[in-house]
């Protein structure tokens, strides 16, 4: 099994998505690319740990290649808002590939300026893209938290609406 790492607004979003696609085992909520080791939620609430909202997306690479993540990351967000994404705002909702080596690293940059060429965004992509230091996993209450609270009000108002349209597509 191989992992990626992606920060694209709250990752109760971010697992959501990516836990429905075939080929992926597990998505691990979590932080990641700040100042503050073993960070908490509200450490991260701050937008002061330089932390990001981020989820680590174990999956087999025969079934889901490296490059459909990719897509799935840049259709489920808006990679061209800095450090926002809908009514999530600050540092820690980042749109973000923290890549795990060389080859990751490589189709990231390409698939960023392939879109950045295409007219698919009206603005420039700001999606950081940058290698992953250390994963510190989030509190037990943030895994699978769509799947847990599906009738909370920021999963009926916000996440089912962007799941709802990200299958559209």
């Amino acid at each position: 099994m191989d992992f990626a790492v992606f920060g694209a607004g709250c990752f109760w979003c971010v697992e959501a998505i990516f836990s429905q696609l075939n080929g992926v085992s597990a998505v691990i909520s979590g932080y990641t690319g700040g100042d503050i080791k073993n960070p908490t939620y509200e450490d991260i609430c701050t937008g002061k740990s330089n932390h990001a909202e981020v989820c680590k997306i174990i999956y087999d690479s025969d079934t889901i290649p490296f490059k459909e993540l990719l897509k799935t990351f840049f259709e489920s967000h808006d990679p061209t808002t800095l450090n926002k994404q809908g009514t999530d705002i600050g540092t820690q909702y980042r749109s973000s590939i923290f890549y795990v080596n060389d080859d990751q690293k490589k189709l990231a940059e390409k698939y960023k300026d392939m879109l950045n060429k295409s007219d698919q965004f009206n603005n420039a992509i700001v999606t950081e893209i940058t290698k992953l230091d250390i994963f510190y996993k989030a509190e037990n209450y943030h895994q699978d938290y769509y799947k847990n609270n599906p009738y909370q009000p920021y999963c009926r108002f916000v996440i089912k609406p962007k799941l709802d349209k990200f299958f559209k597509k």
